[in-house]
């Protein structure tokens, strides 16, 4: 019914690299005006791998690598774009720095860059969606609500799907879901494992009419194709299940050293930037500087968020558009929209009270309020804060409301029930795209 990831994963990037020899070949004919021999390609060829490897790792950042889904489609050009940009300027950086190869391909490297996109761009809108196609199956769908209605919407509007989803919609009614399985030749039924009330509705029907039928799990559908859990799922089983304090030893202590080290060197490059702000802002408005946020941290602990000052006045975190607060300073704009004014909580990283990846803590205020109107929402503290987390990655904008905030939550769960080494490794190489998109923190 699904493909697998690692399938998917394989023929995504399989597809980018022959795109991208395919345009490097391209590329020499048209620049060398004929057929291309084989010493010119074996030349350039070497001279290019590197470079193509870290294209990849280019597209891995601007999550080209993603699950595909119907959103992700709708600016999949922009984004392939992005990417070119940033592939355009490490391709740049690696034929200046390493001569060697005995190619400075200018010219070559330009024409490259355009034709790699034009494949790329064709290979991922019009042949990804057909390779990856799933063949026709009738689906049902049991039950209702937001989750189950965007997961609906996924399944009829994703292209590489091809199913006719029926829907039993009071889930107590065995009466209309054995008419359904009666009328068309469902192949899997979507429904709550969990749920006692879905359970009951389907045995109704006989172990034998659901032998040759996948069961699939609402839940588990839905975090596999949004890379969230749903709020619905969060209840006190899933809290004692995913939120104890505790995790893997080798874990933890990987991850404290990773943070240590790059806290570290990260700090040390940011000094030279400090004199800087400190300059600007005593011209601007000769305020402090650094300011300190109280926030909440691990298992709800209160910590002191060290930052650069950008407004004239605590907003106590309030809500607000942050592009029209006239309380933000001529600085402080340049500084929230170039990140610089996070850098000062490298310090809070190395004293332990955040993490490079986590949820990001919110001001103390604002938590409370939140906790108050979302059920479970603390629970979100069970892991350490972060400057970085998977909601930032995934969110184009902070959160502004407590519906958006419902969302991010999702994202929070998520990383919460799967952390690990190599999700806070991906957290960090797609934070580069959010830092330069402006986007998520």
């Amino acid at each position: 019914m699904f493909i697998s990831r690692k399938t998917e994963l394989f023929v995504l990037v399989a597809g980018d690299l022959i795109s991208m020899v395919l345009a490097l070949w391209f590329t020499l004919a048209v620049r060398y005006g004929g057929p291309v021999g084989e010493g010119l390609l074996i030349t350039h060829a070497l001279a290019f791998a590197p470079v193509f490897f870290l294209w990849i790792i280019g597209y891995y950042i601007f999550n080209l690598y993603g699950k595909l889904t119907v959103a992700r489609e709708r600016t999949l050009p922009r984004t392939i774009l992005q990417a070119q940009v940033w592939n355009s300027v490490v391709a740049a950086l690696v034929f200046y720095f390493i001569p060697r190869f005995g190619v400075t391909p200018k010219t070559n490297l330009f024409i490259d860059l355009a034709l790699s996109f034009i494949f790329i761009l064709t290979w991922r809108i019009l042949i990804v969606p057909r390779l990856l196609r799933r063949k026709p199956e009738h689906l049902l769908v049991v039950g209702d609500g937001p989750e189950t209605e965007e997961l609906v919407s996924e399944l009829r509007d994703n292209h590489r799907y091809d199913y006719t989803l029926h829907r039993v919609l009071a889930v107590s009614n065995s009466a209309d879901v054995r008419r359904v399985m009666g009328s068309y030749p469902i192949s899997a039924i979507i429904f709550r494992q969990h749920s006692v009330t879905e359970q009951r509705a389907l045995a109704e029907l006989g172990l034998d009419r659901l032998f040759n039928v996948r069961l699939l799990d609402k839940d588990r559908l839905y975090e596999n194709l949004f890379d969230r859990v749903p709020l619905s799922q969060v209840n006190e089983q899933w809290y004692f299940e995913y939120g104890s304090l505790e995790v893997h030893g080798g874990y933890a202590l990987l991850k404290r050293t990773t943070d240590i080290v790059v806290a570290l060197m990260l700090g040390l490059l940011s000094l030279v930037v400090y004199p800087f702000v400190w300059l600007a802002i005593k011209i601007d408005d000769g305020g402090r500087v650094f300011i300190v946020q109280e926030r909440i941290g691990l298992a709800g602990v209160v910590f002191g968020a060290l930052k650069l000052r950008t407004m004239s006045s605590n907003d106590n975190g309030e809500w607000g558009n942050p592009g029209k607060d006239a309380r933000v300073t001529r600085v402080g704009r340049i500084l929230r929209a170039s990140r610089i004014d996070e850098l000062p909580q490298l310090w809070n990283v190395l004293v332990g009270d955040l993490s490079l990846v986590g949820p990001r803590p919110d001001i103390i205020a604002l938590g409370k309020r939140l906790a108050d109107d979302i059920p479970y929402y603390s629970v979100r503290t069970m892991v350490q804060p972060g400057l970085s987390g998977w909601a930032q990655i995934n969110q184009d904008l902070p959160p502004r409301s407590t519906e958006e905030t419902r969302e991010r939550l999702t994202y929070d769960f998520y990383y919460l029930k799967h952390r690990s080494f190599w999700l806070d490794v991906k957290i960090l190489l797609r934070t580069v795209k959010t830092l330069l998109s402006r986007s998520g923190l």
